[in-house]
C-alpha cells in the first residue's frame, strides 16, 4: 500500500469511527517508515474534515461525530509518541493553555487544534469550553504557559476574546503571553485588530502560526 493509499485508509478509518481500522493503519504506517505528522495531517485530520463537514451539512450527526472523534484519539496515541521524538526541543518546552472562551460549547475545532499541538510538541493544557476568560490567564499564570489559545464558533462570543486581551494588559501581562485566537467566525483581519499575536483559519495553520511566534520569541 503507498503512503497516499494508507491515508487515505486512516481518513476513512476516522470517518467512520473505526478504532480498531485506525490503530491498524497507524502501526503500519509506522513500521513502514512514514512520517507520523503526515500520517495526522493527510490522514487522520482529512477524515475529521469531512466529518466536520458533514456534521455542518445534517448529514451525519453528534454520535457519528463522537465515534469519529474516539478513531481519531485512538489512532493519535499510537502516531503522537512517534511525532514528539521529532520535535524540536524548543517546542517541547513551549506550553499551551487552550479553551473554547465564555459562552460557546463548542469544541469540535478546539479539540483538533489541541491535539495536532501536542502531536507537533507543545505541552497542551486544555480547559475545554465555555470557559471564563479569568479561568483561561489564572492557567497560564500557574503552568507558566507561552501561549494562551481561544477558539470560538459563535459571534456572540468573539468580544470576550478582545476581553482577554484587556485582562492580560490591565493586570500587566499582556507581554508574557502569545494570544492565538480562531473558530468559525474569527478572521485574520478581527484578529490583528484585537491585538492578538497569532491566528489559525484550521488546525494546521495554527500549529504552523504557533511554531513561528515561538521561533520569533526564542531568536529576539
Amino acid at each position: 500500500m503507498s503512503e497516499a493509499q494508507l491515508f487515505e485508509e486512516l481518513a476513512k478509518a476516522v470517518y467512520s469511527g473505526d478504532d480498531a481500522k485506525a490503530v491498524e493503519l497507524s502501526k503500519k504506517a509506522i513500521s513502514a517508515g512514514m512520517d507520523p505528522l503526515r500520517a495526522i495531517n493527510e490522514g487522520l485530520m482529512k477524515g475529521m474534515g469531512r466529518v466536520g463537514d458533514d456534521f455542518s451539512q445534517l448529514k451525519i450527526y453528534l454520535p457519528e461525530v463522537m465515534l469519529a472523534a474516539d478513531a481519531m484519539k485512538a489512532a493519535l496515541s499510537i502516531l503522537e509518541p512517534e511525532a514528539l521524538k521529532r520535535g524540536g526541543s524548543a517546542v517541547q518546552k513551549s506550553r499551551v493553555v487552550i479553551a473554547t472562551i465564555t459562552g460557546d460549547i463548542h469544541d469540535i475545532g478546539k479539540n483538533i487544534v489541541a491535539m495536532l499541538m501536542r502531536a507537533n510538541g507543545f505541552q497542551v493544557y486544555d480547559l475545554g469550553r465555555d470557559v471564563p476568560i479569568d479561568e483561561l490567564v489564572k492557567k497560564a499564570e500557574e503552568v507558566k504557559a507561552d501561549f494562551i489559545c481561544a477558539s470560538t464558533l459563535l459571534s456572540t462570543s468573539m468580544p470576550y476574546m478582545e476581553d482577554l486581551i484587556a485582562l492580560l494588559k490591565e493586570r500587566g501581562i499582556r507581554e508574557k503571553y502569545l494570544v492565538m485566537v480562531g473558530g468559525g467566525p474569527v478572521t485574520r483581519e478581527w484578529a490583528a485588530s484585537i491585538g492578538a499575536d497569532g491566528y489559525g483559519d484550521d488546525g494546521d495553520e495554527a500549529v504552523k502560526a504557533a511554531k513561528e511566534l515561538l521561533q520569533r520569541r526564542v531568536s529576539q
